[in-house]
């Protein structure tokens, strides 16, 4: 059956990398008619007719291919009617790109909330409606005609099992106009028009959140475009620690205390608060925006997992940014397999020490507190055998990093995310109190670690979104000031559809973040909506900083322009809280349940 299936697939594949008629897309057979139809799809309204039940329609159908893949694929990697794990590792392109399918399925779905709920208030107005109509066109046509997973890897229909019948028996007549004819040159000609009107505004178009939302959104833009922007591009150039007075007065904002709860000193607030939050300030700067994910990590970590007793100890210092943590997790050869950690953890008495070395580990110098997670089950060899320790530390922040007994390390020099700084931790026989293992009880450490993966991915979202927002903050303006040929850049098509397309994607990416955090707030699980806000986040923060550096020419790899730190900051979304490839991996395995 397997040998069979497997030559079944290839039938598909090449079936599906033909022309066919079923989608539409090429209709007319003489070059004549083509070229006819392409001056009609030039020249068709900037804004479709009805364009909300168009989109409306195109989510179910799409919708309906969806299920279709995620049949063929859960029957591809399935043994005995069982997922099998060695069958998902060699088929991981298809299982890969059904995660960037089911995203750019549930990007269109978020787009259309955020439509739906605009149109009921009154707000969709003309560059809402136009970001609306070239985000379903040109995700529509990524899923009809490629996906792209990275610059290389663009998964299509058939690496998905889907036959061309498949396509013509769920992509609906108006599905696939709007596959045609939604990311025009003269829609993204338009829009671009209207963002140049709206110079100044913290966002372009409505974003559908409520007034207070905005309010927050727009002290944080103050506070970023006064204290942080700046000085941004010298710290990372100089390679310097975000100054303690900047620390100090995010702190004052309530930053390191936005989703703790008020009984512990926290201000309260909703992760979609946090989110918005973490986007302004990484749109200053990503080592800003990321201050805050140390103390969301660990006040998660503590109010899910500690006993009163040390929810009462952390908690209010947490908040007010009199401690400062860090997470120790990674290992030099586990990277993201977190069950292989070696670094253990063996009784002294009441208490414990700590052997073994960590890498990739944030602000580490600085803090005052880690939160690390080591093996205290010496038989074991995989995640259960594993806890966690809040561990107090000394803090540094010069000359040697690490100053208590049975701690070392040093800095781990990068190309971006400079702002609190990289290091390698090395644990020898390093003294913790017994009454800070987590919880009070051991082998609990990973499962209390995945408690906190979503928080932190939607929080990473909100730093791509901001990072992705500062570089089209940084295009735009070289683009309005840069004038070649007697106009400014801006007025060049290429250079205008850049533009457009990093405002539609931000738009997406930033529905994505939001519906996720609303989820959180509704305490359902939502692993699967934080990873795809991650995942596609991620995606868009490269491509715009990529496509801004473009846009600056030979300007932008020169290392006084801002857009030369902006493209280094957005590589790392990628990679930390779970690689790409990790993500999608994850996504998969839900979706094929």
């Amino acid at each position: 059956m397997r040998h069979f299936h497997s030559k079944h697939r290839t039938f598909l594949k090449s079936s599906c990398a033909a022309p066919a008629k079923a989608l539409a897309f090429a209709r007319a057979e003489t070059p004549d008619a083509k070229f006819r139809n392409f001056g009609k799809n030039m020249t068709v309204p900037i804004v479709l007719a009805n364009l909300s039940k168009q989109t409306k329609a195109a989510t179910d159908s799409v919708d309906a291919l969806l299920a279709r893949a995620i049949g063929r694929v859960r029957f591809l990697v399935s043994e005995d009617d069982e997922v099998s794990s060695a069958l998902l590792d060699r088929e991981q392109t298809a299982a890969h790109g059904l995660a960037w399918f089911a995203t750019c399925a549930q990007a269109l779905r978020q787009m259309q909330g955020w439509a739906e709920r605009l149109e009921s208030k009154g707000r969709f107005g003309e560059v809402e409606r136009l970001t609306h109509q070239i985000a379903f066109g040109e995700y529509l046509s990524q899923i009809v005609g490629g996906i792209p997973m990275s610059q290389h890897e663009i998964v299509r229909p058939g690496d998905l099992g889907l036959s061309p019948e498949d396509l013509q028996e769920t992509l609906s007549p108006d599905t696939l106009a709007l596959a045609r004819n939604g990311n025009s040159q003269a829609a993204r000609m338009r829009l671009v028009e209207l963002i140049r009107t709206m110079a100044g505004d913290i966002v372009y178009g409505a974003t559908g959140l409520d007034d207070e939302l905005e309010m927050i959104r727009e002290q944080f833009r103050r506070f970023a475009r006064d204290r942080i922007e700046p000085f941004a591009h010298d710290w990372h150039l100089n390679d310097e620690l975000i100054p303690m007075d900047v620390i100090e007065e995010l702190a004052g904002m309530g930053v390191f205390g936005l989703t703790i709860p008020e009984d512990y000193g926290g201000v309260g607030l909703s992760r979609t608060a946090m989110v918005v939050v973490s986007e302004e300030l990484s749109r200053g700067y990503i080592g800003a925006g990321s201050l805050g994910t140390r103390s969301e990590i660990a006040a998660e970590l503590i109010l899910t997992g500690g006993t009163e007793e040390q929810k009462a100890r952390w908690l209010p210092g947490l908040a007010s940014g009199e401690i400062l943590p860090t997470a120790v997790f990674t290992e030099p050869d586990t990277g993201s397999d977190l069950g292989a950690l070696r670094t253990r953890a063996e009784r002294d008495g009441a208490n414990w020490e700590i052997s073994g070395n960590k890498t990739w580990i944030t602000h580490a110098a600085r803090s005052n507190l880690m939160a690390v997670l080591a093996r205290t089950d010496p038989e074991s060899s995989d995640y259960r055998g594993l806890s966690m320790f809040l561990a107090a530390k000394t803090p540094s922040t010069n000359g040697k990093p690490f100053v208590d007994d049975g701690l070392s390390g040093g800095e781990i020099k990068v190309l971006g995310y400079r702002g609190m700084k990289e290091y390698t931790v090395n644990f020898d026989g390093f003294r913790i109190k017994g009454e800070n293992l987590l919880g009070g009880a051991e082998g609990q450490g990973f499962k209390q670690l995945m408690q906190t993966f979503e928080s932190a991915r939607i929080q990473t979202a909100a730093r791509a979104v901001g990072v992705a927002q500062s570089a089209l903050d940084a295009g735009l303006q070289y683009a309005e000031d840069r004038k070649q040929f007697g106009r400014s850049l801006i007025a060049f098509p290429r250079v205008a559809s850049k533009i457009a397309m990093m405002a539609v994607e931000i738009t997406i990416a930033r529905q994505l973040a939001y519906h996720a955090a609303r989820q959180k707030d509704a305490h359902r699980r939502c692993d699967l909506e934080a990873g795809m806000a991650k995942l596609l986040s991620a995606r868009v923060a490269w491509a715009a900083a990529d496509n801004a550096l473009q846009i600056h020419g030979g300007n932008g790899f020169a290392l006084e322009y801002g857009i030369s730190r902006i493209l280094c900051d957005s590589r790392i979304l990628n990679i930390f809280e779970g690689a790409a490839e990790i993500q999608a991996q994850v996504i998969a395995r839900r979706l094929l349940g």
